[in-house]
């Protein structure tokens, strides 16, 4: 699904084409994705400027001039793109929102698990309340090896299935958690609470680093993900485990495993990770 650094490309090439323009009109063609999209027909939404376009975690935020807010969330497999107002549409655009300077922006979500939804804000910039609850931002200066460890100690769970609990830290996908512990010679297996300072500083600049390069790539296309213009992701290319099961680890000599941790799949190399 798009994580952080997919949301992240979503969000800075959407600026270009929505920030300070006004949708003018917003139409659905199905009743319910992961909720119902009748709120989204609110008139509120409609001819006030788009004051701001930001993320928190794996969802994307376009606050509008009178404290109204859509929240977008893209489950498996869910996009967004720009195209002419006059560009038919397709099967899974089951919301289209009409801009002011003739564009359309289409919510394109094919296993109808995304969302979006509408708010009204606290005040301009508030984080929405239905986002209250979700950890720090992993490139935000909040996010330091001692804050892991204090929020790591005494938990018996996985150290994969910690650093992708979204309560701790958000928008650490599958992806980029099995690349984080590769770099930092941890093994997905270990439990949380015996990962030491030393390697929750080591861990915490390896999801940095990683985040950074994925953004800047334009995120990680597997299957299903594609920016604002189409475009896929282009972090695949740079990947060292990730999805590589029975292939020479890249440090040393020994093969890729594979596991199952917290119901999703862990890539890592037995002689590298401890």
């Amino acid at each position: 699904m798009p994580e952080l650094p997919e949301v992240e490309t979503i969000k800075n090439a959407l600026s270009a084409h929505v920030l300070n323009h006004t949708f003018t009109k917003i139409e659905i063609f199905i009743d319910v994705c992961r909720y119902p999209l009748a709120p989204l027909l609110d008139k509120e939404l409609c001819n006030h400027r788009i004051m701001e376009l930001r993320r928190r975690g794996r969802y994307l935020i376009i606050e509008l001039d009178n404290f109204r807010a859509l929240i977008f969330h893209f489950g498996m497999s869910g996009s967004l793109r720009v195209v002419p107002a006059d560009e038919p549409r397709r099967k899974h655009e089951h919301a289209v929102f009409y801009i002011d300077n003739g564009m359309t922006m289409r919510f394109d979500c094919p296993r109808r698990f995304g969302f979006i939804k509408t708010c009204v804000l606290s005040a301009p910039g508030a984080v929405p309340s239905e986002l209250a609850e979700l950890g720090v931002e992993p490139l935000s200066d909040e996010f330091t090896g001692k804050y892991l460890k204090r929020r790591l100690t005494g938990r018996k769970q996985k150290i994969k299935t910690a650093i992708m609990d979204n309560r701790i830290v958000v928008g650490v996908g599958n992806i980029y958690a099995n690349e984080s512990l590769f770099l930092s010679g941890i093994s997905p297996l270990r439990e949380a609470g015996t990962i030491t300072l030393r390697q929750c500083n080591e861990l915490v600049r390896h999801i940095r680093d990683t985040l950074h390069k994925a953004i800047a790539a334009g995120g990680t296309t597997i299957a299903d993900f594609k920016s604002v213009d189409g475009s896929e992701g282009k972090f695949v290319l740079q990947l060292n485990i990730y999805g590589k099961e029975g292939k020479p680890c890249p440090r040393c000599e020994d093969t890729i495993v594979r596991n199952i941790v917290g119901g999703r799949s862990a890539f890592y190399c037995p002689g590298c990770q401890k």
